[in-house]
């Protein structure tokens, strides 16, 4: 008997659900960015910044796909979900300390 014909027991059903995953959030993902395109073109009221609260909402949620399934955090430990809170928080800290400091240019700058 040749070992690589030999596979254990639910093998190919395990591989074929893992397969099947992938490509239910690839096809998520696609429609994510069908839906961003669209959105785009819906004027909200006129408003530019409520344009890009649903972009940026759509887009959250496809990152969470990405994180989630692609990089396997779905299933991770507490301590991955800790650093990824911390790398948010950080990440959002450093973003508002950025646009803190536009505002507040340095002494005898030209502008």
């Amino acid at each position: 008997m040749d070992a690589q014909t030999t596979t254990a027991p639910g093998h190919d059903e395990d591989f074929q659900h893992h397969i099947r995953r992938y490509l239910y959030v690839f096809y998520a993902l696609i429609f994510g960015t069908v839906v961003t395109v669209l959105a785009s073109y819906i004027p909200f009221g006129g408003h530019r910044a409520l344009n890009i609260v649903v972009a940026l909402v759509i887009a959250s949620g496809k990152a969470f796909l990405v994180c989630g399934y692609f990089m396997h955090l779905i299933s991770e430990r507490k301590m991955i979900y800790g650093i990824l809170v911390f790398t948010a928080f950080f990440f959002v800290g450093l973003m508002f300390l950025t646009l803190w400091s536009v505002g507040d240019p340095p002494p005898l700058t030209t502008h």
